[in-house]
């Protein structure tokens, strides 16, 4: 249990993450029909390599719960366009609001709607891509999420090694330089053992009682090796998603016969990894660069 420094540290670093206004996107292209089927695009700007810049696809956490959308990423997205990558922002359909919240429970995401949004965007990118980002070089293209984000990432990077019943397989790997997941809920059954944001893994899957059933087919930990360059960020101090949920994965990746890289940075917590002005940040937009360049 986090003691009372911890937590108030945390919601500090939270109140700093998200208190950078929006940031408008350039241009936004839907990939559905639902209002949350969307992505957001942001051209490259400022001091950076030459154009046509590499294309960042960003993926928000929030537990894939509704009142957390792409907005509050949306600054990190910013900076990454300010560090000259094209960018690209994944919004996906979420679950409800928690009782605080003003909702009927604590559902985190869809089943199977989240997976089946993440999976339509990442195949219909190319095209809007072209359309409204020309900017952009997707032979050139990183994966980055937050928390749940991180997970989504780490899913849409697997999808040719889900099961062969699965809905969203794919035949072949997806064309990545790679993948830099943040803080990213990476093994669902060790953030369950430690009710990581209030057993949202459970509930994306259904509940606990659908929970193994469906792990196969959710579960970064489960799909490996994936045969992407993958790298993990991950602050020490996280109470939100604590360092032992990456380790976990990572040690998962390893008896899988793969190297995941494991980047851990001492004193920082869950929320300065896309808080532009935390220096975090920066470590993060480098370990992009690495796999983009």
């Amino acid at each position: 249990m986090p003691d009372d420094a911890a937590v108030a540290r945390d919601a500090a670093e939270a109140d700093a993450a998200f208190a950078h206004p929006a940031v408008k996107p350039d241009a936004t292209a839907s990939y559905g029909e639902h209002p949350d089927q969307v992505v957001d695009f942001y051209a490259p700007r400022g001091e950076g390599p030459p154009r046509p810049a590499p294309l960042v696809v960003v993926l928000h956490g929030g537990a894939w719960r509704a009142p957390y959308d792409r907005q509050h990423i949306t600054p990190f997205a910013d900076f990454l366009a300010r560090r000259g990558f094209a960018v690209a922002n994944v919004e996906y359909r979420r679950g409800s609001s928690i009782p605080a919240q003003g909702g009927d429970g604590p559902v985190a995401g869809r089943w199977p709607e989240t997976f089946d949004d993440v999976a339509a965007a990442f195949d219909a990118l190319p095209a809007l891509v072209r359309d409204a980002l020309p900017s952009a070089d997707p032979r050139r293209t990183v994966v980055t999420g937050h928390s749940a984000g991180g997970h989504l990432a780490l899913w849409a990077a697997a999808r040719h090694v889900l099961p062969a019943d699965a809905p969203w397989r794919t035949d072949r790997p997806a064309p990545l330089r790679g993948v830099v997941a943040l803080a990213p809920i990476a093994d669902f059954t060790v953030a369950e053992e430690l009710a990581v944001c209030g057993g949202a893994s459970a509930q994306l899957l259904g509940g606990a009682e659908r929970f193994a059933e469906r792990l196969p087919y959710a579960d970064p930990a489960a799909l490996l090796p994936t045969g992407i360059a993958t790298t993990v960020v991950q602050g020490r101090t996280d109470i939100t998603v604590p360092q032992a949920v990456a380790e976990a994965y990572a040690d998962a990746a390893a008896k899988a016969g793969e190297v995941v890289g494991l980047t851990l940075l001492e004193d920082v917590g869950h929320f300065p990894l896309i808080d532009p002005a935390a220096d975090a940040c920066a470590v993060v937009a480098e370990e992009i660069a690495q796999l983009a360049f």
